[in-house]
């Protein structure tokens, strides 16, 4: 039935187009076929055709969008993608998988993933666009012209050399988006691209959709947002993995059902249900101090030293809401992570719920400051901007008794509060499935349970509504209305929401971390509409481009590259090893000197952040300081100085130390400048360069510089996963940060089973992006972007460095 619908209903210019994709009687299951996450759907995509498909969360939308672009193959059922028959179902053979027509097939489709983080496979903006083309095949030349108008098609090309991992959200979406421009494919697909975006990014993405089915390029938009449907050619609505409605813009979405098809919230319902008094945590008593309070607070980030927050100040009172809006990239979320102390300001005071967290005022002693923040925690509730990294527990239900259980309450307590941040939410039915097996949405409101379960005095939101169908967006703002009245103090960061806004008695608008406004949420939002208007004045002028004033700032914030950071890798790779490697050799002190000279001036020529360095190595130093005091006290050598029982102080002992000492730290310092100054594309490149020889003998050089690509990659992404997990429980009263020793070790072990689960996570994603992207490893002849080659520098680095080397060797004949 699903299928003669669908067809039944496309528009007649459609069905004169070519079949791009084609779904028969497709069937698909997580768990074996105990529930179905698309059951029996039947659907075409027709080239040049702009086809949106709604549904609520769960409905099986990301699951349908992962069918559609080969990425995943169904249980059941027939598809074809770009005019090859992929998958087929007989009743004589069963199924049938065709390897080779999915590999053809996805070199013609792109695909723009529900999380961006997990499509971004290099750390440097334009090489990670450039990495689809590559993998095609596409000559270096057309690459050139075809990245950069990718990246300015999304309004990124002043963002060509920076790092895609320290960007916004949304900012990391329009890359997904560009790196799929650049691949020209004959069928985008697209799940939630705009979840993310401001207004304005939302529009652009519009813009960029028109202009591919203008081109003849099939667009599947997978959205909750009703009002980018009205521009779409047909419209999909999903239920429970079936299609329920089929047809133009207008026959949809002025249907009298459409609620209930996208999922209609119960009338009032969180009136209906009842929070004990009790249970319930009441405001501040004394009204007149604030809630919230930041004096001058400003915020550089640690790794990259750029600005995120200048000067902000604001008050607010117990029991009132305050919305920040601003543009993608403005601030918002390091400003709510500044609420929940989960990052120290570089200057400025901030007071939360009575407790200074930054400042003169802030205790000195660190017992007290722990003592505050345990008080905090007991407080004040955060939920994340990406859900997935709140969610840590086996089940929905374990997850969201997490904090009331940190928060001491017993049993029987927990549980009552489980249940009904559960119903409070609409998910009692999920409260046995992992959280890691649910759509993007349901995690939100699982993350969201979680917190509401503690009953905080003042609940920090990083866009609550991202990603949830209409249902649940009603669902959050009735229940930060139900919130609001009975005291709780609420800061949400949002996109301008009309919902939101509502709600909210002041509002701060934030433009690259400065406050715009600050004040009543009508004039607030005013000056936003102005801003917005003001910038597609200047862009609309400027024919399109980026307006001179951003493109201006942007530029000046953009530091020149250092001496070190413009050398071939191939030249910094070679001399750094064996620099490394000769530091073994050090054994007098006129070597350590001239080792300690030389590396000293490696540092200058690379204007390296020597704090930013010193923090990545910490755990080396220590580790060195321990193996120099083991050397002081075992080598018994030289002149005797001093003894305690067994262990004796010599002269001997003491310049072993320091030799060792120096050896280890001239090694671990010369590692995390290479590092620091060499990208990991450019250390795949490099590594590419040097090991392309043993491809004659059958040795797959090319994949082997991809896995070190990737693992150079990963290992920041498991970083901020451990970074995430530890700042998700201590905001929900873990002990891993305000605890005893013994309490925060314990917690500290307990973390691995979630970071493990995480990896797995952030593998099989990865995994998918490269098949998205179309790499195949050594069967395939991969292009480059980048080209390496020796300059003068670079030869008179080697000279410099061989002469250094030389020097270092020889010392001890002479």
């Amino acid at each position: 039935m699903a299928a003669s619908m669908t067809q039944s209903t496309g528009s007649d210019s459609a069905d004169s187009k070519a079949t791009v994709a084609r779904l028969n009687q497709v069937s698909f299951s997580y768990d074996e076929g105990q529930t179905w996450a698309l059951d029996h759907l039947s659907m075409e995509v027709h080239a040049g055709e702009h086809l949106c498909i709604l549904g609520a969360n769960g409905s099986g939308k990301s699951t349908l969008g992962s069918i559609l672009s080969g990425a995943t193959a169904p249980d059941h059922g027939q598809v074809e993608l770009m005019g090859r028959a992929v998958c087929s179902d007989t009743p004589d053979q069963g199924r049938q998988i065709d390897t080779e027509a999915y590999r053809q097939a996805r070199r013609s489709i792109g695909m723009v993933f529900q999380s961006p983080e997990d499509q971004i496979v290099t750390t440097v903006v334009q090489d990670d666009v450039a990495f689809g083309p590559e993998n095609l095949g596409i000559p270096r030349q057309k690459m050139l012209s075809c990245v950069p108008a990718a990246l300015k098609q999304v309004d990124l090309q002043t963002r060509m050399n920076d790092d895609p991992t320290r960007m916004s959200g949304g900012q990391q979406q329009r890359l997904a988006l560009a790196g799929g421009l650049a691949m020209n494919p004959g069928m985008m697909v697209l799940d939630e691209p705009g979840a993310m975006l401001d207004a304005a990014g939302r529009q652009e993405i519009q813009s960029i959709l028109c202009r591919l089915t203008t081109q003849g390029t099939a667009v599947v938009h997978i959205t909750h947002l009703l009002e980018q449907a009205r521009q779409a050619d047909r419209v999909l609505v999903l239920d429970h993995g079936r299609i329920v409605a089929s047809g133009s813009p207008n026959q949809i979405l002025n249907r009298q059902d459409l609620p209930a098809l996208v999922g209609e919230p119960d009338p009032n319902p969180l009136t209906q249900s009842k929070v004990s008094d009790t249970d319930a945590k009441t405001p501040v008593d004394d009204h007149a101090l604030p809630m919230v309070k930041l004096s001058d607070v400003s915020y550089s980030f640690p790794d990259s030293g750029s600005k995120a927050l200048s000067q902000v100040n604001l008050e607010l009172a117990a029991g009132q809401t305050l919305a920040i809006i601003g543009r993608n990239g403005s601030g918002k979320s390091t400003l709510a992570r500044l609420i929940c102390a989960l990052a120290t300001p570089d200057s400025g005071s901030i007071q939360v719920a009575g407790l200074p967290l930054a400042g003169p005022d802030r205790p000195k002693a660190k017992h007290l400051r722990r003592r505050n923040l345990k008080l905090l925690r007991q407080r004040v509730g955060y939920v994340m901007q990406y859900p997935e990294h709140q969610l840590f527990a086996d089940t929905v239900a374990q997850d969201i008794a997490y904090g009331p259980h940190n928060l001491g309450y017993g049993p029987e307590q927990v549980q009552q509060r489980v249940d009904e941040a559960m119903k409070l939410l609409g998910i009692s039915d999920l409260a046995d499935r992992s959280p890691f097996d649910l759509s993007g949405g349901q995690r939100r409101l699982v993350a969201i349970a979680g917190v509401v379960a503690c009953s905080p005095q003042l609940l920090v939101l990083d866009e609550a509504t991202a990603s949830l169908d209409p249902q649940a967006c009603v669902r959050i703002m009735a229940l930060l209305r139900v919130l609001h009245q009975r005291g709780v103090t609420i800061v949400m960061s949002t996109h301008a929401d009309r919902e939101a806004l509502d709600l909210a008695d002041q509002t701060l608008l934030l433009e690259h971390g400065e406050t715009l406004a600050y004040g009543p949420t009508a004039k607030v939002v005013e000056r936003y509409h102005q801003l917005l208007a003001t910038d597609a004045a200047e862009k609309e002028a400027a024919g399109k481009e980026t307006s001179g004033r951003k493109a201006d700032r942007t530029q000046a914030d953009q530091k020149p590259l250092s001496l070190l950071a413009r050398l071939d890798p191939r030249a910094k790779l070679v001399t750094f090893l064996l620099a490394m490697f000769t530091a073994f050799a050090i054994s007098t002190p006129a070597q350590l000197v001239l080792a300690l000279v030389v590396t000293i001036g490696l540092f200058a020529a690379a204007r390296a952040p020597l704090r930013s360095i010193m923090k990545s190595v910490k755990g080396f130093l220590i580790l060195m300081l321990l193996l120099a005091v083991f050397n002081l006290l075992v080598t018994q050598t030289g002149r005797r100085l001093a003894a305690w029982g067994p262990f004796v102080l010599t002269t001997g002992g003491i310049w072993v130390a320091v030799l060792y000492a120096c050896r280890f730290m001239l090694i671990i310092f010369l590692g995390a400048l290479l590092v620091e100054t060499t990208t990991p594309t450019q250390m795949t490149d490099a590594c590419e360069s040097l090991l392309s020889p043993l491809s004659r003998l059958g040795i797959h050089t090319n994949e082997i510089a991809l896995v070190l690509s990737l693992a150079l990659r990963f290992i920041p992404t498991l970083g901020r996963e451990v970074q995430a997990i530890v700042e998700a429980q201590s905001a929900r009263g873990g002990s891993i940060e305000s605890g005893s020793l013994s309490q925060r070790l314990h917690a500290a072990i307990a973390i691995t089973v979630p970071v493990f689960a995480g990896a797995l996570r952030h593998a099989d994603n990865l995994s998918r992006a490269l098949d998205a992207r179309c790499y195949e490893g050594s069967r395939q002849q991969r292009t480059h972007y980048r080209l390496l080659q020796l300059g003068r520098m670079d030869i008179l680095f080697i000279a410099l460095m061989a002469l250094y080397l030389l020097a270092l060797l020889l010392h001890p004949l002479f």
